[in-house]
């Protein structure tokens, strides 16, 4: 596998591939970061920071299977960190620019990305991860540094205050077919 070998590069010293991983993957990272920030500024202030920090730190990476969920981890760290220096509220108006192929779905997307933006930090990491990675429980177990079972109890507050944000039936009251 190609990245396998660019991480094993990267982690020996190697500018270059490190450089490649980072491009390989920089979609993934900039939907992350703009997931956190809500907006596109902020979103490349928090991808640009996690190349630098993850740079300087990629001799560090123990295991290379687990690269992406290293840089994912530092770039949580790195939004946290930009969203505490900035303390402000982001108007729905800077949301238009999300990034998206489905156009047609952009209203339905504002009001999710404003609800997931008013999530508690550790719910919003939770759904993020399985909503938009697609890593399982334990993957994402492994990057919070948490249990499992306190991931699952992440994405089940995180999915609740969603549904009563977006006007589904507060309380857990579901109809249960």
């Amino acid at each position: 596998m190609k990245e396998a070998k660019l991480v094993k590069k990267a982690v020996k010293g190697n500018a270059k591939a490190f450089e490649e991983l980072l491009v390989l993957h920089s979609e993934r990272l900039y939907r992350t970061a703009f997931l956190y920030a809500g907006n596109r500024e902020d979103a490349l202030d928090i991808v640009q920071e996690t190349s630098c920090k993850a740079f300087l730190a990629i001799g560090q990476l123990k295991n290379e299977q687990y690269f992406l969920t290293w840089l994912t981890r530092i770039l949580i760290h790195c939004a946290y960190d930009v969203l505490k220096k900035r303390k402000k509220e982001t108007p729905v108006e800077k949301l238009v620019n999300l990034p998206s192929s489905n156009d047609h779905k952009v209203a339905e997307n504002l009001d999710l990305m404003e609800a997931i933006t008013q999530l508690k930090d550790q719910h919003r990491t939770a759904i993020i991860l399985f909503y938009y990675h697609d890593l399982t429980i334990s993957e994402i177990a492994r990057t919070m540094d948490i249990p499992e079972n306190t991931v699952k109890t992440y994405l089940q507050r995180g999915r609740k205050e969603l549904k009563t944000r977006l006007g589904g039936e507060p309380d857990g009251k579901e109809n249960v077919s």
